[in-house]
């Protein structure tokens, strides 16, 4: 049996993206042992599964190191890696959004600063309104640029925002929903359609089940 590499981003999606793996019927059961290991197979089902960092699992679907993998919607509409998008698992569900302090007022007089690690994103977002503006690219503790006078806004994900209400700031808008998505390399999908389309026949059940 042929073995289907599988990238999965490390953490607590990860994690949950592995239990709709094993629910879908392709389980290996040594990924959940006790150890540093990044690498786990199971030959009886034909899975090899690594964890990645999630901002890495893209690469190695495009450049064919994994056939298929798992990363979020904000990763493929940022980086615009050449995979094919199968399916909306559903899960990790957030928001792009943007975000400044609560008594901001937008002066479309004058050139906007935003602060962001998704600089294609909100360049695209900005440039639909026709807004002009600065980007400050950073790559971490962003909630803190509007605060120390870096930036007017930000432009981020935010999920249940704990973390901009305990640094005062609010969301502003919503303007892009994200959810972790099947991604498979394009060369190998053709190659290996017929398991590939079978794991991604499994997880849709699945996710349609849990809607």
């Amino acid at each position: 049996m042929e073995t289907l590499n599988i990238a999965l981003p490390k953490g607590r999606l990860g994690e949950k993206v592995y239990a709709l793996f094993e629910a879908a019927g392709f389980p290996c059961p040594s990924i959940k042992e006790n150890n540093r290991k990044l690498i786990f197979e199971n030959k009886e089902v034909g899975v090899r599964y690594f964890w990645v960092k999630p901002s890495d699992v893209a690469i190695y679907v495009e450049r064919g190191a994994a056939d298929i993998g798992v990363c979020g919607k904000d990763i493929l509409n940022e980086y615009r890696p050449d995979v094919y998008e199968l399916l909306d698992l559903g899960m990790g569900k957030c928001d792009m959004c943007v975000a400044g302090k609560a008594d901001f007022v937008d002066d479309r007089n004058r050139t906007l600063t935003v602060a962001t690690k998704f600089s294609r994103i909100a360049k695209e977002y900005y440039a639909a309104q026709g807004r002009d503006i600065d980007i400050v690219h950073l790559n971490g503790s962003i909630e803190i640029a509007p605060i120390l006078g870096l930036s007017d806004v930000i432009v981020d994900i935010v999920e249940t925002g704990t973390t901009l209400k305990e640094n005062n700031l609010v969301v502003l808008e919503r303007f892009l929903p994200i959810s972790a998505r099947l991604i498979a390399n394009k060369a190998n999908y053709k190659f290996r359609f017929s398991m590939i389309e079978r794991v991604k026949q499994g997880l849709k059940e699945l996710t349609e089940k849990n809607k």
